[in-house]
């Protein structure tokens, strides 16, 4: 008796793969692993983020942004009040300058660009130490998909900013999304740097990292080695973003 072919699984379009990575994500980056494809994910976020980046340059009184992060440093506001009235004038208006620009150049070019570094590194990792080869195509793909969390970011992000009074907006925490929210005003930096990092997105991505490296050669990774490595390589980036904040600050 001829024995029947098993054909392969369905691996979908792109648009079906952006929805599966946030509600049918294993399956999803199964698929992935099979068929790696990232330029339409890459393409959604950084759209979505140059949206971000449109709304809050209407929105925001940058000026006054400026202003409260000052207050938010006590060593940079000691400094500042350090200055003769008319350089302290300068100092402000020249920074309200710059911000906008850095906001529009970082919405336009930080998410492929994040995602570029993200990818290339947990490639080195994951071949280097976890022993699990794959090609940069597919580590580009797994990370691309698994930062669709944070387009829900952005897309709340740009209702507060539509809907809220600019005036009480935190520009660095605008979703409330991590624990710096609980801190009081003029905590130290370093101190807001770390609890910042524990942002509720960002778990949700480092998890589904995991699926996707996993869904590589799931004999073997697995999701908690996957998830273990991931988490060790953010620990280090986010003590090491502490240190600078503790340095500088």
């Amino acid at each position: 008796m001829a024995s029947t072919a098993i054909p392969p699984a369905e691996d979908g379009n792109s648009l079906s793969r952006i929805f599966g990575a946030l509600f049918s994500p294993k399956p999803t980056f199964e698929s992935i692993a099979r068929r790696p494809t990232w330029i339409l994910p890459m393409l959604v976020i950084t759209l979505i983020s140059i949206g971000g980046g449109i709304v809050a340059g209407h929105r925001l009184d940058w000026r006054t942004v400026v202003e409260q992060q000052i207050q938010k440093r006590p060593s940079a506001q000691r400094r500042v009040e350090q200055l003769p009235p008319e350089q302290r004038e300068q100092m402000l208006a020249q920074q309200a300058k710059i911000i906008p620009i850095t906001v529009y150049a970082a919405s336009f070019a930080g998410p492929p660009i994040v995602m570029l570094v993200i990818g290339a590194v947990f490639l080195g990792v994951f071949n280097l130490v976890s022993g699990v080869p794959m090609g940069f195509k597919t580590s580009l793909s797994i990370v691309a998909h698994a930062w669709m969390p944070q387009v829900i970011n952005s897309l709340l992000a740009i209702v507060i900013l539509c809907l809220k009074d600019p005036a009480t907006i935190d520009v660095q925490n605008i979703v409330a999304s991590n624990l710096a929210v609980f801190l009081p005003d003029g905590a130290a930096t370093w101190m807001s740097t770390l609890l910042g990092a524990l942002d509720l997105f960002s778990i949700w991505v480092m998890l589904l990292m995991a699926l996707g490296y996993q869904a590589v050669n799931p004999r073997k990774l697995t999701f908690g080695k996957a998830l273990g490595t991931i988490v060790g390589v953010w620990l280090i980036l986010v003590l090491l973003r502490v240190g600078l904040a503790a340095a500088f600050s």
